[in-house]
């Protein structure tokens, strides 16, 4: 069974930054030719779909990134930890959100495309908030 713990969150000033942690127990790096593992930021506004915030998978340097973080936040791992995090930089105000961490097996085919979403992943952890002020 997969747990995940969320840490990190809190309040920033717009302009500045923020660093979020989750610790996947539990989780397997694993892939084979239809899926592979991954680890996972989303975020959620009261009354919105959740949104993907950046995916990092096995074997991943990089990350797939949602269109508004991009270029802001950067996703990285630790496979000896298992830990997944968020570097979160020139924030603004509507990166005020509850942050979730999500765990997945997650279909190549999507990867390829990188059309990812909520949907995609079946573990989650409890959430974290951010809240950026001007």
């Amino acid at each position: 069974q997969v747990h995940l713990a969320e840490s990190g969150g809190g309040s920033a000033m717009a302009g500045g930054s923020l660093k979020l942690s989750c610790v996947a127990t539990g989780f397997s790096y694993t892939m084979n030719r239809i899926r592979t593992s991954c680890l996972a930021w989303f975020r959620q506004v009261e009354g919105r779909e959740r949104e993907r915030v950046a995916v990092i998978c096995v074997g991943g340097n990089g990350g797939n990134y949602g269109d508004s973080v991009k270029g802001r936040f950067t996703i990285s791992q630790d496979t000896a930890t298992k830990s997944v995090f968020l570097d979160m930089a020139s924030l603004n105000s509507e990166d005020t959100a509850m942050y979730y961490c999500a765990a997945g097996w997650v279909e190549n085919s999507r990867l390829r495309t990188g059309h990812i979403d909520a949907g995609d992943f079946t573990h989650w952890g409890q959430g974290t908030r951010v809240a950026v002020s001007s």
